[in-house]
């Protein structure tokens, strides 16, 4: 329980001492939030690759493991399988839109 404690004060106090100690001026702040939104665009559309990717990869797996112990519910699985994995995609392709806007305003 102490390392729990000890981890989350050092979190608390990195995460209250850099806010000062990062700030800025505001002409150094109008450069700075461009590549900002640069950096958040690469994190948030390789994050949401990575996620859909092993979402993708349980729902067939499971799917998979499903019709190889029933056989004949092979069709009752498949149907919402590739609608789920359809879905999936669908969460890429929008945080690949909004990555796309965020480097719009850079």
């Amino acid at each position: 329980m102490s390392k729990n404690k000890l981890a989350l004060a050092t979190i608390a106090m990195s995460t209250l001492a850099s806010s000062t100690a990062l700030a800025q001026d505001g002409a150094a702040a109008a450069t700075g939030g461009s590549s900002a939104a640069a950096i958040g665009a690469g994190i948030a559309i390789g994050a949401a690759v990575v996620g859909g990717a092993l979402g993708q990869g349980r729902a067939a797996a499971a799917a998979l493991e499903g019709i190889s112990r029933n056989p004949g519910a092979a069709p009752r699985i498949q149907t919402p399988m590739i609608l789920g994995l359809a879905l999936i995609e669908s969460l890429v392709l929008f945080a690949f839109l909004i990555a796309f806007q965020l480097l719009g305003k850079v």
